[in-house]
């Protein structure tokens, strides 16, 4: 954005924090067209910066995917891979409840050998494979699990609780409820 004009850097500015304004209100699902008539541009202008909804989206949430992956760098030095492992989760978890049309951002297929398709999903994976492998390595947590396994768990557990009246509360049931089974303590 640095070689821009300063209307369009405005013009960037403005779409973005009225994207974000939309996102909030109606998720994923956040029209276009109501993002440019409320940023005062035309719907080239939003699409010139944001040539898809995966795009927009993206950069919406692009500080809360960095603080993401700051966390799981954080998280990587601490003494118990299991522990650190699931606290990252439960935080994506929070963060996916939080920020209406995260979770949808995030779903994306199964992994394959092509190249990630979206960024927020890449940086989240580069960012917590490391925490992954190290509880795989530390036998700490059920060999075979996946990357793509805990977005999705993640994924599912925001999409399910997004209409409950208190989705954060009904998030971390459902996130404990994941990771202790449902058989009883003994």
């Amino acid at each position: 954005m640095t070689g821009q004009r300063s209307d369009a850097r405005r013009n960037y500015s403005r779409i973005l924090a009225v994207a974000e304004a939309e996102v909030a209100r109606h998720g994923a699902a956040a029209s276009l067209e109501q993002v440019a008539r409320t940023a005062g541009v035309g719907s080239a202008t939003v699409r010139r910066h944001f040539p898809s909804r995966q795009a927009l989206l993206e950069a919406v949430f692009q500080e809360r995917i960095q603080a993401l992956c700051r966390r799981a760098e954080e998280l990587t030095r601490a003494d118990d891979s299991r522990a650190a492992l699931l606290e990252w989760l439960h935080d994506l978890v929070g963060y996916a409840v939080s920020a209406r049309g995260l979770a949808d951002a995030l779903t994306y297929e199964p992994p394959t050998d092509a190249p990630a398709q979206h960024s927020c999903g890449a940086a989240l994976e580069a960012a917590a494979t490391p925490l992954l492998h190290r509880a795989l390595r530390d036998e700490a947590v059920r060999p075979g699990v996946t990357f793509h396994d805990l977005i999705t768990l993640a994924v599912g557990i925001a999409l399910a609780t997004e209409h409950h009246a208190e989705p954060a509360i009904q998030a971390d049931r459902l996130f404990t409820l994941t990771v202790e089974g449902l058989s009883p303590s003994r």
